[in-house]
């Protein structure tokens, strides 16, 4: 989900939606060698694992020995993103490459006191998860008074709830774009622009930036991953035509998007298992019955795999508009189609068909749905 209040975090300490991940592994070539010293650990192991396409990769371990030091060396393909654990399931990020890289931290509170020498993309990823952990935790402080207005069904703290988390997720994608202006030639940049900022809401930034990627770093796999992605989205750009869906109903007949032409049209990437979808869809209610006979209408395209808990989550959330699946989950064909990697996500097109917003949620998309139809 890019998920809770509306967002939730993944294995780089990003918060943002219910997310696909995604980044491969790469051949090996290049010798890098990582040094440390732990203090007050005096026993165990430290394990390296490549950021891979689902999950993290072993690539590495070594003995800690007794004054808390520890060594290990091997050869990687390219600059990566990896974890360097220990067994007490502490971990920090770091950038391997063909360098030598020093770590020195104190055991029970490794990534709050590591200090990292030699490799200057693993501080600049200590610096990008500086950002992502302030806005983590004004994202829970609002997430807690957002569980209490909602059991109380306080929709107007809810709504104000929201665009509080939006304040804070635009100051963070700010910081974000900051960083990776920055640092052009970083793979922690590539990565940051593909997989954590929003290529939808910041398209014409990461486009833009994808040129220096290229003549920094052509051959990396996270520039090419970022190509990819952007190739894919310019198909869906603002002012393109929205390509057609067309799939099963809860009915069972196919729907086809370009049925709803004549009228302004928000398509909504969604699931049940995905929380802050679920928890948004009351503040789509109230829009859709204020504005559907008004020339409104939502095109709900779930990414459920489960047939049951789909139809369940429309009926629960009085989801009355039309909706689709075919149930393949992150491989919809209308998410890859629409380039869709997070949600909640939303399309907004014209009468025509035409894609003239997206990602529009709370009071953004209730603004542009009164200038559209009042």
């Amino acid at each position: 989900m890019k998920k809770q209040i509306l967002l939730a975090a993944t294995a780089l300490t990003v918060l943002g939606a219910c997310q696909k991940k995604g980044v491969a592994t790469g051949d090996t070539d290049k010798t890098y060698r990582i040094s440390g010293k732990i203090n007050n650990m005096t026993t165990g192991k430290v394990y390296l694992d490549e950021l891979g396409e689902q999950a993290f990769v072993p690539k590495d371990t070594a003995e800690i020995k007794k004054d808390g030091t520890f060594v290990m060396e091997g050869t990687v393909a390219e600059p990566a993103i990896y974890k360097l654990g220990f067994e007490n399931k502490e971990g920090i990020m770091l950038v391997v490459d063909n360098q030598s890289i020093e770590i020195t931290a104190d055991s029970g509170k490794v990534a709050q006191t590591y200090t990292v020498k030699g490799s200057k993309d693993s501080e600049l990823i200590q610096q990008l998860n500086g950002i992502m952990q302030e806005m983590q935790q004004g994202v829970t402080a609002l997430n807690q008074q957002f569980q209490q207005a909602s059991s109380a069904g306080n929709q107007e703290e809810m709504r104000k709830l929201q665009d509080q988390f939006m304040d804070i997720q635009r100051t963070n994608q700010n910081k974000l774009k900051d960083l990776v202006k920055a640092n052009p030639g970083s793979v922690v940049s590539v990565y940051t622009a593909g997989n954590i900022l929003n290529l939808e809401e910041h398209f014409p930034f990461v486009d833009s930036m994808s040129v220096a990627f290229k003549q920094a770093l052509p051959n990396s796999k996270y520039t090419k991953a970022l190509d990819a992605r952007l190739g894919q989205l310019r198909s869906t750009a603002l002012g393109s035509a929205a390509p057609d869906i067309k799939l099963p109903s809860p009915q069972g007949p196919e729907i086809s998007l370009a049925s709803l032409r004549g009228k302004y049209v928000l398509i909504d990437f969604w699931a049940s298992w995905c929380g802050p979808c679920r928890q948004e869809n009351p503040n789509v209610v109230r829009m859709y019955n204020k504005y559907k006979d008004k020339g409104f209408e939502i095109f709900g395209v779930s990414l459920d795999q489960d047939r049951a808990k789909w139809l369940k989550a429309i009926e629960n959330d009085k989801l009355t508009w039309p909706h689709v699946s075919d149930l393949k989950g992150w491989e919809s064909s209308a998410a890859t189609l629409y380039g869709v990697t997070a949600i909640p996500q939303t399309v907004l097109l014209d009468k025509e068909g035409k894609i003239i917003a997206k990602n529009l949620r709370g009071a953004a998309l209730e603004e542009k749905l009164a200038s559209l139809l009042q």
